[in-house]
Protein backbone atom coordinates (compact mmCIF):
# COMPACT_ATOMS: atom_id res chain seq x y z
CA UNK A 1 0.00 0.00 0.00
CA UNK A 2 3.02 2.24 1.20
CA UNK A 3 4.30 2.00 -2.48
CA UNK A 4 1.44 2.41 -4.37
CA UNK A 5 0.54 5.65 -2.23
CA UNK A 6 4.64 6.95 -2.56
CA UNK A 7 4.29 6.17 -6.18
CA UNK A 8 0.94 8.08 -6.50
CA UNK A 9 2.70 10.51 -4.76
CA UNK A 10 5.70 10.00 -7.10
CA UNK A 11 3.92 10.70 -10.57
CA UNK A 12 1.31 13.91 -8.60
CA UNK A 13 4.51 15.99 -7.95
CA UNK A 14 5.89 14.89 -11.44
CA UNK A 15 3.41 16.28 -13.23
CA UNK A 16 2.70 19.41 -11.25
CA UNK A 17 6.62 20.10 -12.29
CA UNK A 18 6.01 19.47 -14.85
CA UNK A 19 3.12 21.49 -15.66
CA UNK A 20 4.90 25.00 -13.60
CA UNK A 21 5.66 27.10 -16.77
CA UNK A 22 5.71 30.56 -14.08
CA UNK A 23 3.69 33.44 -13.37
CA UNK A 24 4.30 34.15 -17.22
CA UNK A 25 2.82 30.90 -18.52
CA UNK A 26 5.80 29.59 -20.26
CA UNK A 27 6.07 33.42 -22.30
CA UNK A 28 9.30 34.43 -23.06
CA UNK A 29 9.70 38.03 -21.23
CA UNK A 30 10.87 40.61 -22.57
CA UNK A 31 12.84 43.54 -21.62
CA UNK A 32 11.30 46.20 -19.21
CA UNK A 33 12.43 49.76 -19.17
CA UNK A 34 12.65 52.03 -16.39
CA UNK A 35 8.99 52.80 -16.92
CA UNK A 36 6.91 49.62 -16.64
CA UNK A 37 9.30 48.45 -13.56
CA UNK A 38 8.75 51.27 -11.55
CA UNK A 39 4.96 51.00 -13.07
CA UNK A 40 4.93 48.00 -11.47
CA UNK A 41 6.62 48.91 -8.23
CA UNK A 42 5.21 52.40 -7.07
CA UNK A 43 1.83 52.24 -8.23
CA UNK A 44 -0.24 53.09 -4.69
CA UNK A 45 -3.84 53.22 -5.10
CA UNK A 46 -4.52 54.48 -1.74
CA UNK A 47 -4.61 57.95 -2.71
CA UNK A 48 -6.91 57.75 -5.13
CA UNK A 49 -4.36 57.36 -8.18
CA UNK A 50 -5.92 54.92 -10.71
CA UNK A 51 -2.79 53.52 -13.01
CA UNK A 52 -2.61 53.80 -16.45
CA UNK A 53 -4.96 57.00 -16.66
CA UNK A 54 -2.53 59.57 -14.49
CA UNK A 55 0.82 57.59 -14.72
CA UNK A 56 2.80 60.61 -14.60
CA UNK A 57 1.01 61.45 -10.78
CA UNK A 58 2.73 57.73 -10.08
CA UNK A 59 5.50 58.02 -12.10
CA UNK A 60 6.55 61.87 -12.44
CA UNK A 61 7.50 63.33 -15.78
CA UNK A 62 7.79 60.64 -18.45
CA UNK A 63 9.31 61.43 -21.49
CA UNK A 64 9.08 59.12 -25.01
CA UNK A 65 12.95 58.08 -26.38
CA UNK A 66 11.22 58.40 -29.84
CA UNK A 67 9.51 61.34 -29.95
CA UNK A 68 9.95 63.36 -33.14
CA UNK A 69 12.02 60.87 -34.51
CA UNK A 70 10.57 60.06 -38.46
CA UNK A 71 12.12 56.67 -38.43
CA UNK A 72 10.24 55.27 -34.92
CA UNK A 73 7.22 56.18 -36.54
CA UNK A 74 7.89 54.57 -39.78
CA UNK A 75 8.51 51.80 -37.51
CA UNK A 76 5.56 52.17 -35.59
CA UNK A 77 3.19 52.16 -38.36
CA UNK A 78 4.66 49.20 -39.47
CA UNK A 79 4.08 47.87 -35.80
CA UNK A 80 0.37 49.41 -36.35
CA UNK A 81 -0.44 47.80 -39.51
CA UNK A 82 1.83 44.39 -38.47
CA UNK A 83 -0.19 43.86 -34.98
CA UNK A 84 -3.33 44.44 -36.96
CA UNK A 85 -4.23 47.45 -34.94
CA UNK A 86 -6.27 48.39 -37.98
CA UNK A 87 -8.56 45.34 -37.60
CA UNK A 88 -10.32 47.52 -34.93
CA UNK A 89 -8.84 51.21 -35.27
CA UNK A 90 -8.96 50.96 -39.21
CA UNK A 91 -6.21 51.17 -41.55
CA UNK A 92 -5.50 54.68 -41.26
CA UNK A 93 -6.49 54.98 -37.38
CA UNK A 94 -9.59 56.60 -38.17
CA UNK A 95 -11.88 54.11 -36.34
CA UNK A 96 -13.92 51.84 -36.41
CA UNK A 97 -14.84 48.58 -34.02
CA UNK A 98 -12.05 50.73 -31.80
CA UNK A 99 -12.18 54.92 -31.63
CA UNK A 100 -10.30 57.15 -33.62
CA UNK A 101 -6.80 57.72 -33.13
CA UNK A 102 -6.74 60.57 -35.70
CA UNK A 103 -8.60 63.23 -33.37
CA UNK A 104 -8.15 64.71 -30.24
CA UNK A 105 -10.53 63.09 -28.06
CA UNK A 106 -9.04 60.64 -26.12
CA UNK A 107 -11.13 59.19 -22.93
CA UNK A 108 -7.37 57.68 -21.22
CA UNK A 109 -5.44 61.12 -22.13
CA UNK A 110 -3.61 62.16 -25.11
CA UNK A 111 -0.33 62.12 -23.36
CA UNK A 112 2.39 60.22 -24.21
CA UNK A 113 2.89 58.19 -21.44
CA UNK A 114 -0.89 57.77 -21.02
CA UNK A 115 -0.96 56.41 -24.49
CA UNK A 116 1.88 54.11 -23.56
CA UNK A 117 -0.21 53.11 -20.88
CA UNK A 118 -2.94 52.43 -22.62
CA UNK A 119 -1.08 50.12 -25.11
CA UNK A 120 0.58 48.10 -22.60
CA UNK A 121 -2.02 47.60 -20.03
CA UNK A 122 -4.92 47.94 -22.73
CA UNK A 123 -8.08 49.30 -21.32
CA UNK A 124 -12.14 47.89 -20.35
CA UNK A 125 -14.47 47.03 -23.44
CA UNK A 126 -12.24 45.91 -26.36
CA UNK A 127 -8.90 47.50 -26.16
CA UNK A 128 -6.16 44.43 -25.46
CA UNK A 129 -3.05 44.33 -23.23
CA UNK A 130 0.11 44.74 -25.49
CA UNK A 131 2.35 45.18 -22.70
CA UNK A 132 3.68 41.22 -22.68
CA UNK A 133 3.96 41.28 -26.53
CA UNK A 134 5.78 44.20 -27.55
CA UNK A 135 8.56 45.71 -26.02
CA UNK A 136 8.58 48.82 -24.49
CA UNK A 137 10.87 50.79 -27.56
CA UNK A 138 8.43 49.49 -29.21
CA UNK A 139 5.03 50.86 -27.80
CA UNK A 140 7.17 53.95 -27.71
CA UNK A 141 7.41 53.41 -31.61
CA UNK A 142 3.67 52.94 -31.92
CA UNK A 143 3.09 56.54 -29.61
CA UNK A 144 5.44 57.84 -32.27
CA UNK A 145 3.36 57.54 -35.12
CA UNK A 146 0.46 57.95 -32.87
CA UNK A 147 1.60 61.25 -33.15
CA UNK A 148 2.26 62.41 -36.24
CA UNK A 149 -1.45 61.63 -37.43
CA UNK A 150 -2.75 64.36 -38.90
CA UNK A 151 0.37 66.26 -39.46
CA UNK A 152 2.77 66.49 -42.08
CA UNK A 153 5.37 64.54 -40.48
CA UNK A 154 2.81 61.46 -41.04
CA UNK A 155 4.81 58.37 -42.56
CA UNK A 156 2.21 56.80 -44.93
CA UNK A 157 -1.15 59.38 -45.41
CA UNK A 158 -4.25 57.99 -46.22
CA UNK A 159 -5.63 58.32 -49.97
CA UNK A 160 -7.87 61.47 -50.68
CA UNK A 161 -10.91 60.94 -51.68
CA UNK A 162 -11.72 61.13 -55.14
CA UNK A 163 -13.58 64.80 -56.19
CA UNK A 164 -15.21 62.50 -59.41
CA UNK A 165 -18.70 61.92 -59.39
CA UNK A 166 -19.59 58.35 -60.17
CA UNK A 167 -22.75 58.38 -61.68
CA UNK A 168 -25.37 56.11 -61.03
CA UNK A 169 -25.98 52.51 -62.50
CA UNK A 170 -29.30 52.96 -63.37
CA UNK A 171 -27.90 55.98 -65.35
CA UNK A 172 -25.95 53.94 -67.43
CA UNK A 173 -28.57 51.66 -68.66
CA UNK A 174 -29.86 52.61 -72.17
CA UNK A 175 -33.17 53.70 -72.22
Amino acid sequence: MRMILGGLGLAVWLVALGCDRGANGGQPQLPRSDLTRAAATKVDTTGGVRPGIWPEAVLGHVVNPYAGQASAASTGRQLFVGFNCAGCHSGYAGGGMGPSLRDSLWIYGDGDAQIFSTIAEGRPYGMPAWGNRLTDDQIWMLVSYLRTLGTNNEPEKPPTPSKEVRSSPDSTKAS
